[in-house]
């Protein structure tokens, strides 16, 4: 697998900087055009004055976690939408529920690059297994491989016999989905004693990728990249064939800043993420992700220039990641409300070699019918299965935590 995307991803880092600051005051003035919550943003501030990252981070910072309640009291997106409603391609509905607007065009979400690096060429037939259900995460790798020629098989989510059968007979080349996902799909294949043998790439987001994990694909043969995106921002950063950190998209301007604030940490330092990216339809300037990574020195062994970060180590605040999706202390309130004669609750993230697990610990003595209706709700607030454990009352710590994620951070 050799070539990369385009020139810009072997520029000097000093070339790109020069021209990523060169456009910032454009791309900031467009989206305060079109954009309230830009035009908000840059309150007081003028966009051609906005020419470095320290007067960037000057700006204040959008917290994923205030978007539910600020498209609650300004619906359907509290101002962020750079174009009217009714220019727009799609509208999705993100658990929370949080509203993203998509424009219209091709690879919007910017995964082509991405799943070149993975090495999907063009003609590579592509079985898509992200959700398209409400959310962009199956339009997302969708319109990336479309951009570089490759048909798509919109499997989704969940049916594994099905995507078994879907895999042995229309042949792919490549995978997408969730890291776990594959997995068992290949092993339902095996048991099946289906033939998966034209598989040999996977792109895989929106969950861990633990080593033990990469390297059962590995021993298959199969070469499974992953990259880091958000509803919001689309692509952030993406994995290349040297496996050493996820080096930044060409169009992102992203800062690790101290959790909780705007303020910019030193390299190398751990903390939240902050995306900056300027697409017409959707603006967003410091866009806190609520996600934790650092910064890695140096550049890639693969020629790519750019950045490279960590790649996904935590939350900043308590909400989790779980198959692609995010659990949020809001949920659990909204449990708790539903459940009011129940004493504390707390959603338990964790992982095994099946992937990720939910559980909901609650404060009531054993009831069968109980924990049913506990676990009806859990799959209706948060969109995942979730196994319900009840403790005795008084037993779960009065620390204030809602969601407790125990999964190992990634190497």
């Amino acid at each position: 697998m050799t070539g990369h995307f385009d020139d810009l991803e072997t520029r000097s880092p000093e070339r790109r900087e020069a021209e990523l600051m060169e456009s910032l005051p454009f791309l900031l003035a467009r989206a305060a055009a079109g954009s309230a919550h830009a035009a908000r943003s840059l309150s007081g501030t003028a966009p051609e004055d906005v020419v470095s990252r320290e007067a960037l981070a000057r700006l204040p910072v959008t917290r994923k976690s205030d978007l539910i309640a600020a498209q609650t009291a300004d619906p359907p997106f509290a101002g962020l939408n750079g174009v009217p409603v009714g220019s727009l391609a799609r509208i999705f509905v993100s658990p929370g529920p949080i509203h993203e607007p998509q424009g219209r065009g091709a690879d919007t979400f910017r995964f082509a690059r991405a799943l070149h690096a993975t090495g999907l060429r063009a003609g590579n037939v592509v079985q898509n297994c992200f959700a398209y259900h409400f959310t962009p995460a199956g339009f997302m790798l969708e319109g990336g491989a479309i951009a570089l020629g490759c048909p798509v098989i919109p499997a989704g989510t969940g049916n594994t016999d099905a995507q078994a059968g879907a895999m042995a007979r229309l042949r792919p080349r490549a995978w997408c989905g969730t890291p776990d996902f594959l997995r068992i799909i290949l092993e339902r294949a095996d048991a099946l004693g289906l033939d998966t043998s034209s598989l040999r790439f996977g792109h895989v987001s929106g969950g861990a990728y633990l080593p033990a994990l990469r390297q059962w694909y590995g021993d298959r043969g199969l070469t499974v990249l992953q990259s880091y995106a958000t509803a919001e921002c689309g692509m952030i950063a993406y994995e290349s064939e040297a496996r050493e950190g996820l080096i930044l998209d060409e169009e992102v301007i992203v800062e690790i800043v101290r959790p909780g604030t705007g303020d910019p940490l030193p390299d190398g330092e751990v903390g939240e993420v902050v995306v900056t990216v300027l697409g017409e339809a959707y603006p967003l300037i410091r866009f806190a992700t609520g996600d934790l990574s650092a910064i890695m020195p140096g550049t890639s062994p693969c020629g790519r220039t750019n950045t490279r970060i960590r790649g996904w180590m935590g939350r900043a605040d308590q909400a989790a990641k779980v198959r692609g999706l995010f659990v949020r202390p809001e949920m659990v309130a909204a449990l708790a409300r539903q459940f009011p004669t129940i004493g504390r609750l707390r959603l338990v993230v964790s992982a095994d070699e099946a992937g990720d697990r939910l559980e909901l610990r609650a404060e009531a003595r054993e009831d069968a019918a109980l924990r049913e209706m506990l676990a009806d709700a859990v799959r209706s607030v948060t969109g995942l299965r979730g196994e319900v454990v009840l403790v005795a009352p008084g037993s779960l710590p009065n620390d204030g935590r809602m969601v407790d994620d125990t999964r190992p951070v990634p190497a």
